[in-house]
C-alpha cells in the first residue's frame, strides 16, 4: 500500500469511485448524498497536489481531496491552521480496509509539514454509524450545526445539519 498524490491520468477513475460512493450512500444513508461534482474542481485538486490516493497492487483503492480552508462550513474556526479531508471514496473492491485510519496517520504527518494545529472533517447528516466510526479513527466529535452560509457549497450541504470533527495536533 501507498499514498500518493492523484494525477490527471485518475481523474475519471476519481470519479468513478465518487459514483460508486453516491450509489453505496443512496442504499446505506439515503437522506443525504453527493451530488455529481465539478470536473474543474478535481483538476484543480490535482493540478493543485491536493487530491491524494491509496494504491493496491496498482489499482487505486480509495481517493480524497484537502484544503487549508473551509470558511463556509468552518467559518470562525477557519482561522486556525488546519487541513480540511473532503469526498474520502473507497474501491469497493477494498472496503472494510480502514483507511480512515490509514488517512489519519497520513494526515498528521502532512498537517505538521504545512504547520496545521488541526485536522478536520465534516459530514452531511445525522449518520450515526459514520460519527462512531470517525470517533474511532480518532477523530473527536465536535456537534452537529446549522450552516449559515451555503451559497457556494454542494448541493448536499443545502438544508441539512453537518457533523464537525477534529483532531487536535
Amino acid at each position: 500500500m501507498k499514498i500518493e498524490s492523484s494525477t490527471a491520468l485518475d481523474i475519471s477513475e476519481i470519479f468513478r469511485l465518487y459514483g460508486l460512493a453516491t450509489d453505496y450512500q443512496k442504499n446505506t444513508f439515503p437522506e443525504n448524498t453527493w451530488p455529481q461534482f465539478e470536473r474543474e474542481l478535481v483538476e484543480t485538486e490535482v493540478k493543485e497536489q491536493r487530491q491524494f490516493k491509496i494504491v493496491i497492487d496498482n489499482q487505486i483503492a480509495c481517493v480524497w481531496a484537502v484544503t487549508f480552508n473551509d470558511p463556509q462550513i468552518w467559518e470562525e474556526r477557519d482561522k486556525d491552521a488546519a487541513i480540511y479531508i473532503h469526498r474520502i471514496a473507497t474501491n469497493p473492491d477494498f472496503r472494510g480496509r480502514q483507511f480512515v485510519n490509514e488517512i489519519v496517520n497520513w494526515a498528521e504527518t502532512y498537517a505538521i509539514f504545512h504547520k496545521c494545529e488541526f485536522i478536520r472533517m465534516d459530514t452531511c447528516g445525522d449518520n450515526q454509524k459514520l460519527i462512531k466510526h470517525y470517533n474511532s479513527c480518532g477523530f473527536n466529535f465536535l456537534g452537529m450545526v446549522q450552516l449559515k452560509n451555503t451559497s457556494e457549497l454542494p448541493a448536499h450541504y443545502q438544508n441539512t445539519d453537518v457533523c464537525l470533527f477534529e483532531i487536535n495536533l
